[in-house]
């Protein structure tokens, strides 16, 4: 057992990771072999077994936390009506803690069959008294080992009051307790631990809605309500062959490390060679190579690409990073390092060969403060404003296991013909635009426009559909990007096919009534509000922009809509992609190069220049007052401060004042821990691919979380913990289709839309997961809805 010290070293290394190791599934029963109060009694039918820190060094919990089925929770807390003690005990409720102490005798017993059970004494109970962790049969018994040894470790900290690195064998063995034999917890489920889930028919489910956006009324296959996906078995991570590394012109680093894989199964990393040899090399026009050799053998070899999702971790001395093999399967990796110096100038040539292969620039041509910038972004940064204690004020998300989200084609009581769920036309739902001034949403599906409300209940309710985006002249046409204007009474579109022009769709009429033409020879890229708030307002103006333009767009102009006194045009091919304001109408603005502009108004030079990291900006986000800049890329998003923190504009934003010679904004580059992204791969089998990224917004509202989509999967940041430099500051929410486009609830950021190819759901944040491997494997359910169904009846289909 103790031969796995190597693994529990690696789990434990993250001392900012509240979580050290998870056992996912399982069963936690309360045993009273010498009571007459009966033998056995069933806690939780479906729960997880973690150990995790507390706020005190040496301390650790061991917590079995209950998993709901879908609609358990809502109904357990319909039964409890307003019972305050039951409220009270809410925690008690859904998880049971135990302080990992050398008197709970905490020990594991692997059975014949297979069976693995975890036993530890009832501290609180009658003699003799065991609560018993029944694991799930498809858990491997190399996970429960390792849980074992790490529960072992924990308990010497708590008595020792220092690390268990350094502890010898003899010295753990004392709290491996080899008692008699765990006795069989009972099968037979309590009447109290019963799922009141199994004796009730939801004839009416108290979850969140799904309105379905189909929009043509034609006969549909209604799909078949999906079972719960089965746990796979767990099967130890094996390393692939390595490619064969083409020749080398150049040798940008070379450095010794230890080599170690994620293991999917166990969720750590196994150390697979003490000594390796890692080389990048330079093998072509900015073309770029990582090798990582051993003593008999050649580990890895692959190109030098954003995908790698590169994190270095200075206070661990490691480089984690993705490898991807030719048959697109995803692996995670970590090099550990002797000492700083060394990970140094490894982290110096791999970055250098990361940014020419992006930028087709030479490192040595940019200047220090720049260089130094990208650095920052890829290590693991804690930015200033988190005061010490924060992560412990804040109140952490409810894990539910779904929160009952439902499709209206789920419905078992509608006929075959009366739901409608996509287009023959094969159109998708593609973009999303969210009301600020009225409660609706507003998805676009090739040349249609689906229409759905707000409830007070947050739900989502289909409200009307245009079905014909065409032209003042009768043009069909399907919006490549469309804004929210005018207090949200009219919706501004743009025409891929025409890129001189812009049109004005009068949402009360549903239909187009004017085409803009901005200018003849200066095109239109994208466009933006001319404030962060400008849709509650009757302001007419916003703002364009072209590859290298920045303009004003005056829809009251006779002729061209372009304020010619209010353009800001550039020699240079800046390549402009994207564009957002503050409340007070300062501008941001990104390009596919990957820099970042500040102004603080129209017709001048950007106050601050914010280099690029290589990767284009596809999408970009302000908060009101100016203070934070999310920019979205392919494979992670930026977060940076704006606030300059010295200097002689100390206090004043870079949008207003440039940042000094010696100061630069900090950056903060939010990716998904590799090992995520290799599972996130390994489930989907496509590469990361980030929607744009949005804060939660709001006029009286500050920004507390951020939220975007990849493939499937739908990813919020709490900035809490962001700022904090917490390394678990995300969490996820898979469905089984890709998300299209997403948003948060204006005013709130406790609710968020999504729009998949043929729903629209409103779903609840608490109802997003910590990543881990269940909830990277598990596709969110769809269930009945609460009332009404979008029949054929339903669908408005008519040219207004």
């Amino acid at each position: 057992m103790f031969m796995l010290r190597n693994v529990s070293k690696y789990l434990f290394g993250d001392a900012s990771k509240e979580s050290i190791i998870e056992v996912p599934q399982g069963q936690l029963y309360l045993v009273r072999p010498l009571s007459p109060k009966g033998y056995s009694e069933l806690i939780f039918r479906d729960a997880a077994a973690t150990i995790r820190r507390t706020g005190q060094e040496f301390q650790y919990q061991l917590v079995v936390q209950r998993a709901y089925e879908e609609g358990e929770e809502e109904l357990l807390g319909e039964e409890e009506g307003e019972d305050g003690a039951a409220d009270g005990l809410g925690v008690e409720k859904d998880e049971k803690i135990f302080l990992l102490d050398e008197g709970l005798h905490f020990r594991c017993e692997l059975r014949e069959g297979g069976e693995k059970v975890f036993a530890w004494r009832d501290l609180s109970g009658d003699p003799g008294d065991l609560y018993e962790f029944v694991c799930d049969h498809a858990i491997q018994a190399g996970t429960v080992s390792t849980f074992e040894i790490v529960a072992i470790q924990c308990q010497y900290e708590r008595k020792y009051r220092k690390s268990h690195e350094h502890a010898a064998e003899r010295d753990l063995h004392q709290f491996s307790y080899s008692e008699q034999p765990i006795p069989s917890a009972s099968p037979t489920p309590t009447p109290k631990a019963a799922s009141p889930v199994r004796s009730h028919t939801l004839t009416t489910s108290r979850t969140r809605s799904t309105a379905n956006t189909s929009l043509a009324p034609e006969k549909m296959v209604k799909p078949s309500r999906k079972e719960k996906t089965p746990v796979r078995d767990l099967v130890r991570t094996a390393a692939p062959i390595s490619a064969a590394a083409p020749p080398g012109t150049e040798i940008l680093c070379k450095e010794t490390a230890e080599l170690h894989l994620f293991d999917f199964a166990s969720g750590a990393f196994i150390l697979q060679d003490a000594a390796v040899s890692a080389t990048v090399s330079e093998v072509g026009t900015w073309q770029y190579w990582l090798q990582i050799t051993g003593t008999d053998k050649d580990w890895l070899g692959q190109p030098v690409i954003a995908d790698i999702n590169p994190v270095f971790n200075f206070e661990y001395l490691s480089f984690i990073f993705n490898h991807y093999t030719s048959d697109g399967s995803a692996y995670s990796w970590l090099l550990r390092f002797k000492d700083q110096e060394t990970e140094e100038r490894f982290q110096e040539g791999l970055m250098q060969a990361l940014w020419e292969q992006l930028n087709e620039t030479k490192w040595r041509k940019t200047k220090d403060d720049e260089r130094e910038y990208v650095l920052e972004a890829f290590q693991d940064l804690t930015m200033d404003d988190a005061a010490p204690n924060e992560e412990h004020e804040e109140e952490e998300l409810q894990e539910v296991e779904d929160d009952g989200q439902k499709s209206e084609h789920y419905d078992s009581d509608e006929s075959e013909d009366d739901v409608v769920t996509r287009d023959d036309d094969g159109n998708v739902n593609s973009q999303l635009a969210v009301g600020y001034k009225h409660d609706r949403s507003f998805v676009v599906r090739g040349s249609k426009i689906g229409v759905f409300k707000h409830t007070p209940n947050n739900n989502l309710e289909f409200s009307t559909n245009i079905s014909k985006v065409e032209t003042p002249k009768g043009k069909l046409f399907s919006p490549k990007k469309v804004m929210l204007h005018a207090e949200d009474s009219n919706m501004i579109l743009q025409n891929e096919n025409d890129p001189h022009s812009l049109y004005r769709m009068d949402l009360e009429y549903g239909k187009v009534v004017d085409e803009w033409k901005v200018h003849d020879n200066i095109p239109i890229t994208t466009f933006a509000p001319d404030k962060k708030f400008s849709q509650m307002t009757s302001e007419q103006t916003f703002l364009g922009l072209s590859k290298n333009a920045l303009y004003r767009i005056d829809p009251r102009l006779a002729g061209n809509k372009l304020v010619d006194s209010e353009l800001k045009q550039y020699t240079s091919k800046n390549d402009f992609s994207a564009a957002a304001t503050t409340e007070k109408g300062y501008i941001a603005v990104a390009s596919n190069k990957g820099d970042i502009r500040m102004f603080d108004r129209l017709g001048i030079n950007a106050k601050t220049h914010i280099p690029a990291l290589g990767e284009p900006i596809i999408g970009l986000d302000v908060s009101a007052d100016g203070r934070w800049v999310l920019a979205t890329c392919r494979t992670y998003l930026l977060l940076i401060d704006a606030l300059q923190k010295e200097g002689k504009n100390e206090g004043r934003l870079g949008f207003e004042k440039p940042f000094g010679k010696d100061s630069k904004p900090q950056p903060r580059r939010l990716g998904l821990q590799p090992s995520h992204v290799a599972q996130f791969q390994h489930e989907t089998g496509a590469p990361l691919s980030f929607t744009p990224a949005r804060f939660n917004t709001g006029v009286d509202n500050t920004e507390t979380s951020i939220i975007t989509a990849t493939g499937p999967f739908i990813v919020t940041w709490n900035m809490k913990k962001v700022l904090a430099g917490r390394k678990d500051p995300y969490t996820i929410k898979r469905y089984a289709e890709e998300v299209k486009a997403d948003d948060f609830k204006y005013g709130s950021d406790k609710n968020v839309i999504v729009a998949l190819p043929n729903e629209v759901n409103m779903v609840a944040k608490q109802s997003f997961r910590k990543p881990t491997r269940e909830s990277i494997m598990n596709p969110a359910r769809s269930s009945a809805r609460q009332s009404g169904r979008l029949g054929r009846d339903e669908i408005v289909n008519s040219p207004y």
